[in-house]
């Protein structure tokens, strides 16, 4: 069995792309003439609106699968739509798994043990029952909150070990009022620094291809000096690096979040690629239209920006 991290890098390189783009579907955004065709017949509207979700994200898929290797599906866009968003987030899951992508359900879980357990199971492993066995959730990897302390994650992080998968663990939250717990300062040092060092801790078993864990850490920063200062704490940490476009991840900053080496994270756009075609600039241009061409335009815009970064960021090695 590949570990996640020699799947995720083999994926990088073959699509020569380390963006992530987050499937976080809300209804609002979706193009009108999907969601006319979801909602023609009456109905349970939870179904239709499940139904349009499902119909952009396959189209999404089709459309980003060539230039990019991964996908992240925020989980809350789906719940809110009851039985009819889960079964969305499901059959979402096992598309973009059919066009090859690797996908990352992003559920931020954190509970207390057993609790914990139960959820790992779900996301991460195998369902049993009557001598059968059945898989809930087909995803690589999951976000997980490491806030309820060490036996809230290591049940995700046995899963990861025995089935080949990954675990992204919240590190530095981009939300203004993380500073709030995050920064708070404990025996010299912030709360994240000490969170960080916990991740780095229990990631050096899973250390596999290019010295890099299956065990990751979700880092967002406005702050260069707080990147730095991480990626110098969790060397063999893969980043997951959200913002990137309509939150306003700076470039630079998020350069900080890669080795030396060109590897060490990957980059989400969640609104500024699945709605693409709402930026001012494309709409003045060319209306509401064509919106597929705006999410490929988009995708591949980051792409070039991203290597051009990397490659400057290993340029000034020394």
């Amino acid at each position: 069995m590949k570990s996640f991290i020699s799947q995720l890098i083999k994926t990088i390189e073959e699509k020569d792309s380390c963006s992530v783009v987050g499937l976080d579907p809300q209804l609002e955004y979706i193009p009108d003439e999907i969601k006319k065709a979801a909602f023609k017949k009456e109905g349970n509207e939870l179904k239709n609106a499940a139904k349009a979700i499902f119909d952009f994200n396959k189209q999404i898929i089709n459309i980003i699968h060539p230039h990019v290797g991964i996908v992240k599906l925020q989980i809350a866009f789906y719940e809110l739509l009851g039985f009819w968003g889960t079964k969305a987030y499901s059959d979402t899951i096992k598309y973009a798994k059919k066009k090859g992508l690797i996908v990352i359900g992003d559920i931020k879980r954190g509970d207390v043990p057993h609790t914990a357990e139960a959820y790992a199971t779900a996301h991460l492993g195998v369902v049993k029952f009557n001598g059968r066995q059945e898989i809930s959730f087909e995803v690589d990897a999951v976000t997980v909150n490491p806030y309820l302390g060490s036996d809230s994650v290591f049940p995700f992080i046995k899963l990861a070990r025995k089935n080949g998968k990954g675990v992204f663990i919240l590190v530095k939250t981009s939300n203004p009022s993380s500073k709030e717990i995050q920064d708070l300062k404990c025996k010299n040092k912030r709360i994240h620094q000490i969170v960080a060092s916990q991740v780095n801790k229990w990631g050096k078993d899973l250390i596999g291809k290019k010295g890099y864990s299956s065990i990751g850490a979700v880092v967002a920063s406005a702050n260069p000096n707080i990147v730095d200062n991480l990626r110098n704490i969790m060397p063999n940490s893969y980043f997951l690096v959200p913002g990137y476009g309509a939150q306003g991840g700076r470039l630079k900053n998020i350069m900080k979040c890669f080795n030396r080496d060109g590897y060490g994270a990957i980059v989400n756009s969640s609104r500024g690629i699945i709605y693409a075609h709402n930026h001012p600039a494309w709409k003045k241009k060319h209306g509401l239209k064509d919106w597929q061409c705006a999410v490929e335009e988009a995708i591949i815009k980051m792409n070039k920006e991203l290597k051009e970064a990397i490659n400057h960021n290993k340029g000034n090695s020394s």
